[in-house]
């Protein structure tokens, strides 16, 4: 039976890693399908609409969305005959989310998808890869967009940076170069509206770690909040609440994320989504969150990712496809645009962007150095720690078109110049993340200090539930076109670089529009902008 190569699905080897022979052919694996959109063209239809500022709704419910663009009857028949002749079992079927999860040996998989499975190890570490293409039959060429989880190298990296002290850091704030504030703190200094984000759910993706409800529920009564927010733990394709014990580790992600999004929204519900550190998993956490229908997210915070270099073509395209579904339905995703410059931490010396926060669809959140006395802020400049504890992820995406509400944008080099977009541009906005002028958590027993984009996203989010809620639960749902309609709601930072790339008046590869003022911000989601 004649094989066709899936487009986009190459895979090369982690740097440094090599091949220590095949894969053990009785080990057993779940692979996740994505199956061709029904109605494609109408969904981008909807999609382009909403990239106008004028153009805010109705947003589709989960039900109506997953009945018009989900996958189709006949390509979900499809996948279980072929599933049927390779020895594969389905373990999971979503029409909304097109997603079919097989299960079966790397054997049966090797036959089925025309790959040679093999375990690599690295300086890092192992996984389970592969080299080239997947291969399709013929009768799924046309309806198979991705097949993930053959391979199981870890995919991202959280984006936080412990504060290295360099003086006294106390618990609330200290004088000199070093601060830190909590999460009610900033919002204050952001100048949040009022509320507490009653009736929402705010998704979080984590891959990896846990939390522990006693360091919550003592870290919020810290802050006055009594009782904290509800914390609930969805599994996502056999992923759970783990925590380490070790607060350098996820845990820190984890904790950082709820703590800073609890706190900006107490009366919230929080959903946990936790799963593996693989592609696979990765998508399946997020379309999860985005087609629940128990808890129903508005807001989606994602902290975690890596260079776009680093994933495949299928793998970027899928996400951001995921992120359009949510656009439609009117939920919000926020990213962290990493800690690591203009490099995002690859060591080829070109310039990377991170991702997913560079997908269109996304709330890139970018960091910032953050002065403030009480309620005032003093002073703001891009987050650049000189190399020693990282800097605002921002640059041009290598992948993704410019979307309109970024043309004629620029991108300002440290060196001098700069040139118009090519492709999208990242961050969006920003929001303070530098370590020095940290977040108080509290991880596994300790309180300590913690700064990093990771910390933004969450951040953005908590204020766009707040923003629901007093609309009276009305989802602000894809906002990013409405904010560059809307300049004066965000502070524009024009002081500092992220290695590259340098801030500027207006919209900037370093702290995009800039840092908010959320009654500003509020008000420009209210009503669409004329």
């Amino acid at each position: 039976m004649a094989q066709h190569p899936l487009k986009g699905s190459e895979r090369q080897p982690l740097p440094g890693a090599k091949s220590v022979g095949k894969a053990d052919p009785t080990e057993r694996l779940e692979v996740t399908v994505l199956l061709r959109r029904n109605q494609p063209d109408v969904l981008k239809g909807r999609v382009q609409k909403l990239s106008h500022p004028d153009h805010v709704g109705p947003h589709l419910s989960r039900e109506a969305f997953a009945q018009q663009f989900g996958a189709r009857d006949s390509d979900l028949a499809e996948i279980r005959t072929f599933a049927a002749a390779h020895d594969l079992a389905v373990v999971q079927e979503h029409a909304g989310r097109r997603t079919v999860i097989l299960s079966g040996t790397v054997g049966r998989f090797n036959a089925a998808f025309g790959v040679d499975l093999q375990r690599f190890e690295y300086p890092g570490g192992s996984y389970r890869g592969r080299v080239g293409n997947v291969q399709v039959p013929g009768e799924l060429k046309d309806c198979v967009e991705a097949v993930l989880g053959l391979d199981n190298r870890p995919v991202a990296k959280p984006h936080f940076r412990t504060h290295q002290p360099r003086g006294n850091v106390q618990w609330h704030a200290n004088g000199g170069n070093s601060v830190s504030y909590s999460p009610l703190q900033i919002a204050a200094a952001y100048n949040f509206p009022p509320g507490a984000g009653k009736g929402e759910c705010v998704a979080i993706i984590e891959l990896g770690g846990g939390e522990r409800t006693a360091d919550l529920t003592k870290y919020f009564s810290s802050l006055g909040i009594s009782p904290g927010p509800t914390v609930v733990a969805v599994s996502v394709d056999h992923g759970k609440n783990s925590p380490t014990g070790d607060a350098n580790g996820p845990d820190g992600e984890v904790m950082l994320d709820i703590e800073v999004v609890g706190a900006i929204a107490p009366e919230a519900r929080i959903a946990v989504y936790f799963a593996a550190n693989t592609d696979a998993a990765f998508l399946d956490a997020i379309t999860t969150a985005i087609h629940d229908t128990t808890h129903k997210p508005s807001v989606i915070s994602i902290s975690w990712g890596s260079p776009e270099s680093a994933w495949t073509n299928q793998s970027m395209s899928a996400f951001d496809s995921a992120f359009q579904a949510a656009a439609t339905m009117g939920i919000t995703v926020c990213a962290a645009s990493g800690d690591s410059g203009s490099s995002d931490g690859a060591t080829d010396g070109s310039d990377h962007v991170d991702f997913p926060a560079s997908s269109p669809h996304v709330l890139a959140c970018g960091g910032t150095n953050l002065q403030a006395s009480g309620a005032t802020i003093t002073a703001e400049s891009v987050w650049n720690d000189g190399g020693q504890g990282g800097s605002g992820g921002g640059g041009v995406s290598g992948f993704f078109p410019v979307p309109a509400w970024q043309d004629g944008l620029h991108a300002t080099r440290t060196s001098g110049g700069g040139a118009a977009l090519s492709n999208r541009g990242v961050p969006d906005v920003s929001g303070d993340a530098d370590p020095e002028t940290g977040y108080n958590v509290r991880i596994d027993g300790t309180n300590t200090v913690i700064g990093g984009t990771s910390a933004v996203a969450p951040l953005w989010a908590g204020l766009i539930a707040r923003i629901n809620a007093n609309n009276g639960g009305a989802s602000a749902g894809f906002i990013n076109p409405r904010l560059y309609a809307s300049l004066d709601a965000l502070r524009d930072i024009t002081n500092g670089n992220n290695g590259d790339f340098a801030a500027t008046v207006g919209w900037d590869a370093c702290t995009g529009l800039g840092s908010p003022d959320g009654v500003k911000v509020a008000a420009s989601l209210a009503t669409p902008v004329s």
